[in-house]
């Protein structure tokens, strides 16, 4: 049995092989570690790195390499005579640490409507998820609901593979040469830190980072970090009058103090948002992890500056001291890098619609590896890679969708191929 690809067929044990990675590749241990000052920030990405570049080497990639930091990379040559642009396809390795990414066991379900149920309690429901619907019929893939899937982004890194092989195994499909790259870190910000763009040697490259069939994007948001620490003054509670500071209590001041609809629960669209990712802390100290986002440049340095701003009103009234910030920027909007080479959008675009794809072109309320190396010299966008509900136990990808991705992968190489872009 075959499924169509315009000229090209693809064969189902091709697409076959790629469930068999997904259901594999989420079973590995990966979260990132946000606290580590390692790179990776994690050892068990590393271990995940080894084993993927020993199935590259093993369908046939050149180049296989994975380095000290986690990068793994390899090469699939050109089998056409002229030069062409050397494109690059990059997924990341991580997943996000904000729920368990520890023992995930997948499930395949043929969605006929209506909730699905996992272990938990955790209902995924078309009252709260109405996207659901637009897959009646089809298989998706879950977690058992006591962990998050990881589809962000191992679909990613699956979809990537399978193209890969495909290409190796027809030789019919023209393309030039193709790069690709597995990044560790980038849940917390760091996937672009140690990739060199001088020795990955493509001109422009793609992240199938994104979610629902057709996303294609090239806007993201600005991004900050902001660790707040709260320095209390611990005092026996029996004689803490006008005495004690409790860091706890500043740190709930703190929070306080930010708009409250200014919050990711409040916000979307090209709307930004202050989010406290942590908050630990005892009498005598309190720490508060942040991220801060906005699409806006100007609007993203107004949002450090009432930080800055809060933690100078707090100490104040406590005292000065009592409260520190630490802000650091994780990315910026990689529009500007990309504007002045859209048809690397085009591109994407056009062989997205000629494959029944329709295309949709929205800001990304996040951000990816792309968005740095764009800034970085290397003009990335970002592609679908089909999944739903990221970093929850609530995600979920239609097979149907990580089939379209292979598809979109391989005719992007394909067109670039036949036509100077």
């Amino acid at each position: 049995m075959i499924i169509g690809y315009r000229e090209k067929q693809f064969n189902i044990e091709d697409m076959d092989a790629l469930i068999e990675r997904f259901l594999r590749y989420v079973k590995e241990y990966t979260t990132s570690n946000p606290k580590s000052k390692t790179s990776p920030s994690s050892e068990r990405q590393l271990l995940f790195g080894d084993k993927l570049a020993d199935e590259l080497d093993q369908i046939g990639l050149m180049d296989v390499d994975r380095d000290r930091y986690g990068y793994v990379t390899a090469t699939l040559p050109s089998n056409i005579e002229k030069q062409v642009p050397v494109v690059g396809f990059i997924a990341h390795m991580d997943t996000c640490p904000d729920f368990s990414g520890e023992n995930v066991k997948p499930r395949i379900v043929k969605y006929q409507g209506g909730d699905i149920s996992l272990e938990n309690n955790v209902v995924i429901s078309p009252k709260q998820f109405p996207e659901i619907e637009n897959y009646i019929g089809d298989d998706l893939i879950t977690s058992d609901g006591n962990t998050l899937l990881g589809a962000d982004d191992k679909a990613g890194v699956a979809e990537i593979i399978t193209a890969m092989d495909f290409l190796l195994h027809h030789p019919e499909i023209k393309h030039g040469k193709i790069r690709i790259c597995f990044t560790p870190d980038e849940e917390i910000g760091r996937g672009a830190a140690h990739f060199n763009v001088k020795k990955f040697g493509a001109d422009f490259a793609y992240t199938l980072d994104g979610g629902e069939i057709g996303e294609l994007e090239y806007e993201n948001f600005n991004a900050a970090e902001a660790v707040v620490t709260i320095h209390g003054k611990s005092v026996h509670p029996g004689s803490a009058k006008d005495r004690m500071i409790n860091a706890i209590c500043v740190g709930e001041v703190f929070d306080n103090s930010l708009p409250d609809k200014e919050r990711p629960e409040h916000t979307e669209g090209r709307e930004g948002f202050y989010h406290c990712i942590s908050f630990e802390g005892t009498v005598d100290e309190a720490v508060l992890y942040y991220i801060i986002r906005d699409h806006d440049r100007s609007i993203f340095e107004t949002r450090k500056e009432m930080v800055n701003n809060i933690c100078k009103q707090l100490n104040e009234k406590y005292g000065e001291g009592t409260v520190t910030v630490e802000l650091k920027d994780q990315y910026y909007n990689m529009r500007e890098k990309i504007e002045p080479v859209m048809f690397i959008v085009d591109l994407a675009k056009d062989a997205m619609e000629e494959l029944d794809i329709k295309p949709i072109i929205d800001p990304i309320r996040g951000g990816t590896d792309g968005a740095i190396l764009s800034f970085m010299g290397l003009p990335c966008p970002n592609l679908f890679a089909g999944g739903h509900n990221f970093h929850g136990p609530y995600e979920y990808v239609p097979i149907s969708s990580m089939k379209k991705a292979v598809e979109v992968v391989i005719r992007i190489a394909e067109k670039i191929a036949k036509k100077d872009v």
